[in-house]
């Protein structure tokens, strides 16, 4: 079955990613706020929350852990006194890089086995498979 391997497979490289990117205080859970904000983006937690695929509750609490480790502050929306707008730190924006290359030589590591032509199966296949899991939620 595709899907349980495909299930299998991320599993595994979560794990290698968790591993990898633990030294520079980074979990893979932040990886979409992180890069989301790079760049001096400024976002309310709503906005992460859809980026992320998330509910707005697990949003407030990635973003609390976030906070008390130093990689974002916020600071009120101009727009609306209720929100308020979510940035990285520089704390932060030093490890965007550093992390970058975890990934990339993750990349390179678990995809050695696959040429370029191969990769780019790969990568369409995957896309097409999400698209379908997307229109099996809906």
């Amino acid at each position: 079955m595709p899907t349980l391997a495909l299930s299998r497979v991320a599993r595994m490289i979560h794990r290698l990613v968790e591993l990898r990117l633990s030294p520079l205080g980074i979990k893979t859970a932040q990886l979409p706020v992180l890069v989301a904000l790079k760049d001096g983006a400024k976002l309310t937690q709503k906005e992460l929350a859809v980026i992320a695929g998330v509910e707005q509750p697990t949003m407030a609490q990635l973003l609390a852990r976030m906070e008390r480790d130093g990689l974002i502050r916020r600071e009120p929306s101009p727009d609306n006194w209720r929100s308020s707008l979510v940035m990285l730190t520089a704390h932060a924006e030093a490890l965007l890089e550093p992390g970058r290359q975890v990934l990339r030589s993750i990349d390179e590591e678990v995809c050695a086995g696959l040429g370029a032509e191969d990769r780019e199966t790969f990568l369409r296949l995957l896309y097409k498979i999400a698209e379908g899991a997307g229109q099996a939620e809906s």
